[in-house]
């Protein structure tokens, strides 16, 4: 009888999970050990997305997770992109970690942007590539992706002219 129940239970359970009914705004718990830790946990309709950043053409958005990218420490943050947005060659000076959360993300590696010379990175793709490493993208549809690393995340453009952060102002 105790197997039937738990087999129930839990069927309840990832039931509730797979259609989504367990989602809750995103919730901060502290835990009760010496290091104080918290949790923290980002439903996918309550991420609060912002203009930018700066150092990606207009049009693309994001929302930081975790930390904060412009400092030293871990960040987790998330950019939407329209379709066919574009980011001119560049690098960076930490290794990139990237995962794609929908959309197609195509990637190449140079200092000269050339779309036929890209890789594809659809829907649940992760890569990384390292510091330093030249490279460009485009967006085939609206595409959301998801880095994460070690801050601070910058962005140094190939081609200076490239910059939006001397376009914008």
């Amino acid at each position: 009888m105790k197997r039937i129940f738990c087999a129930f239970a839990l069927t309840v359970v990832f039931t509730s999970i797979a259609l989504g009914q367990v989602a809750q705004p995103p919730q901060t718990h502290k835990m009760t050990d010496s290091k104080k830790a918290e949790m923290s946990l980002y439903p996918t309709a309550e991420i609060q997305w912002k203009d930018g950043p700066a150092s990606l053409p207009a049009g693309s958005r994001f929302a930081v997770l975790e930390g904060d990218p412009s400092k030293e420490g871990f960040f987790t943050m998330r950019l939407w992109l329209p379709d066919d947005f574009t980011i001119s060659p560049h690098w960076h000076t930490q290794t990139e970690h990237v995962t794609v959360i929908s959309g197609t993300l195509n990637v190449g590696m140079g200092e000269k942007f050339d779309k036929t010379a890209t890789r594809a990175m659809p829907a649940g793709t992760f890569g990384f590539w390292p510091a330093e490493m030249k490279h460009f993208a485009w967006a085939k549809g609206e595409t959301v992706l998801q880095l994460h690393g070690t801050g601070p995340w910058t962005i140094t453009y190939a081609n200076a002219a490239d910059d939006p952060r001397k376009v914008r102002k």
